[in-house]
């Protein structure tokens, strides 16, 4: 028995719904924090690995990042580049989580907080992949 083109588009259809809720809701993640970059950046400067240099430059890079990945989640166009461009931010952004979780283990902060973002960053990961395989593609007109 062969199933027809109707289920294969409502099925990739379903698909495309709930990659773009992800995206509204992982858009929403990213505008908080990347607001709080610029709103209390002291809280993400001293988790800035040192051999990078400048914490400021780089929370506030990494605020605008944020930012930018929310804005490219919300237009359906770019949503697929957004989802790929979260997941090289969240890989980017990794060190600096697993330098605050050192930084607890010396009494820096809260220890819970820390060692719960180190495993967080696998679905945000994971979620971004989703958004980047099943968001709909940007498709040209044949006119």
């Amino acid at each position: 028995m062969q199933l027809g083109r109707g289920w294969r588009r409502d099925r990739r259809d379903r698909s495309e719904r709930r990659a773009a809720f992800a995206a509204w809701a992982l858009a929403l993640l990213l505008l908080v924090t990347g607001t709080m970059h610029f709103v209390s950046p002291s809280g993400f400067e001293s988790i800035v690995p040192g051999f990078l240099g400048s914490p400021a430059f780089w929370v506030a890079l990494s605020g605008v990042a944020e930012l930018g990945c929310a804005l490219l989640l919300v237009v359906p166009r770019t949503r697929r580049v957004a989802g790929w461009a979260c997941v090289v931010l969240f890989v980017v952004v990794y060190p600096a989580n697993i330098k605050m979780a050192i930084d607890s283990v010396h009494g820096q902060g809260s220890a819970l907080i820390a060692w719960g973002r180190l495993p967080l960053q696998i679905p945000l990961v994971l979620l971004a992949l989703y958004i980047a395989r099943h968001a709909t593609a940007t498709r040209r007109s044949a006119a």
